[in-house]
């Protein structure tokens, strides 16, 4: 730091040229408007150069490089500066006013909603949309792999809410939605979002009532969806005039590996139909008919279907009429079909002359493990004609039978005796 004497400063301020002061007159005729040719003009608020400089009046002006920073002292009264200066703050523009109309060189990044993977906020806007109360179980579990659903009461609304988040959800891989009344509407809603959910592949929509429009809608998913490979339709009060779509889904889904249509109402002409799709289907391995009305000829249908397929594995026919006849064509599909390995026929009102026509596939059959006949009136004699028939096929695979509450001959058992 370099400090100066008193004496050298007086010497140096001696030599600066001296500051010419004006007038109170002079100051007052340069704040005059002056006119020419209509056209009036002012002079500018800021002082001259040569009076400027080294000024000696009280009166001072302070600006600084931005407009904000502008502060004017006046110890002496200074209206004139001040009313400059008010216009100076008036036409200056605001700091926000018109952003988009400045150049930046800055990234300005939009404000994006965050990414929601399980679907919660959708779920919940879809609530409000069709004026249904959140399922708040749904919303701690979507996460899950497995969720089940049953019993919750959804109703076709709260389905339609229900499918808007699962188009996006990539957690849930076997949804049960048994026994929540959706019918059609709802059902709807569920195969539009499996043409779009590709991560399920064990769909449960038992005792839900879908009518007929709810099973055409199933059946033309499966024509675009490639990932369901369990569906269960069971207790849906499905019948004959709904088993067109039944058989769509038969004939043309190559991925459906195991489909239930037990506890439903199907009978002969639902039979009649659905024999021929399951002789051409190619892919399902586990289908369960029991509990419906098959009787007659579409029980003889369905036998001769269950022949000609080449895929089929397990098999539940229990609790329908196949009676006699049905039980006599079982006999001799099983002779001619090497794939099948389990067979349910229980309570089917097979009698002795039942059993021993289907015991004659007994003795050719060598892909059949697991074999159920309980509950037909066959008798005793029946139960031994089917034993010694296994008896005889040196290349039987039998490990299981079931001949449990199958009805005695009372006279029979009194010859024996």
């Amino acid at each position: 730091m370099m400090v100066l004497s008193r004496r050298f400063a007086k010497e140096l301020t001696s030599k600066l040229p001296s500051v010419e002061e004006l007038t109170d007159a002079e100051k007052e005729e340069m704040g005059r408007t002056t006119c020419l040719g209509g056209i009036c003009s002012r002079p500018t608020s800021r002082p001259l150069t040569g009076f400027s400089r080294g000024s000696v009046d009280s009166k001072t002006l302070r600006r600084s490089s931005s407009v904000r920073g502008l502060q004017i002292s006046d110890e002496g009264g200074g209206e004139e500066e001040e009313e400059e200066a008010g216009a100076i703050f008036r036409f200056a523009p605001k700091f926000g006013e018109n952003e988009e109309e400045w150049d930046t060189d800055l990234d300005i990044e939009e404000i994006k909603d965050p990414y929601d993977p399980t679907g919660r906020i959708n779920y919940l806007e879809a609530c409000k949309i069709y004026g249904v109360i959140p399922i708040s179980y749904f919303v701690r579990h979507m996460t899950d792999t497995n969720l089940t659903m049953r019993h919750h009461g959804l109703g076709p609304k709260g389905t339609k809410a229900l499918a808007v988040p699962l188009i996006s959800n990539t957690s849930i891989i076997s949804l049960n939605l048994s026994d929540n009344w959706m019918e059609a509407e709802g059902t709807a809603a569920i195969a539009d979002m499996l043409k779009e959910n590709c991560y399920i592949v064990d769909l449960d929509l038992s005792e839900n009532n879908i009518g007929n429009e709810g099973a055409e809608a199933v059946s033309m998913m499966l024509l675009e969806n490639t990932s369901l490979v369990k569906l269960n339709l069971s207790g849906n009060k499905l019948h004959d005039h709904m088993v067109e779509h039944l058989s769509r889904i038969l004939i043309n889904s190559h991925t459906i590996k195991f489909l239930d249509l037990s506890h439903n109402v199907l009978g002969d002409r639902a039979g009649e139909i659905l024999g021929p799709a399951i002789a051409e289907n190619t892919g399902i391995k586990e289908l369960n008919l029991s509990w419906n009305a098959f009787r007659g000829k579409g029980a003889v249908h369905i036998a001769k279907g269950m022949g000609a397929n080449i895929f089929l594995q397990v098999l539940d026919l229990s609790y329908n009429g196949f009676g006699n006849e049905g039980a006599a064509i079982l006999g001799e599909a099983l002779k001619i079909n090497n794939v099948l390995e389990e067979l349910n026929i229980s309570n089917n009102r097979i009698t002795v002359v039942g059993a021993l026509r289907f015991s004659l596939g007994l003795q050719a059959n060598k892909t059949l493990r697991v074999l159920s006949m309980a509950r037909n009136p066959m008798q005793n004699s029946g139960c031994f004609v089917v034993l010694k028939s296994i008896h005889a096929n040196v290349n039987s695979a039998i490990e299981c039978l079931d001949f449990s509450c199958s009805v005695a001959d009372p006279a029979h058992d009194k010859a024996s005796l």
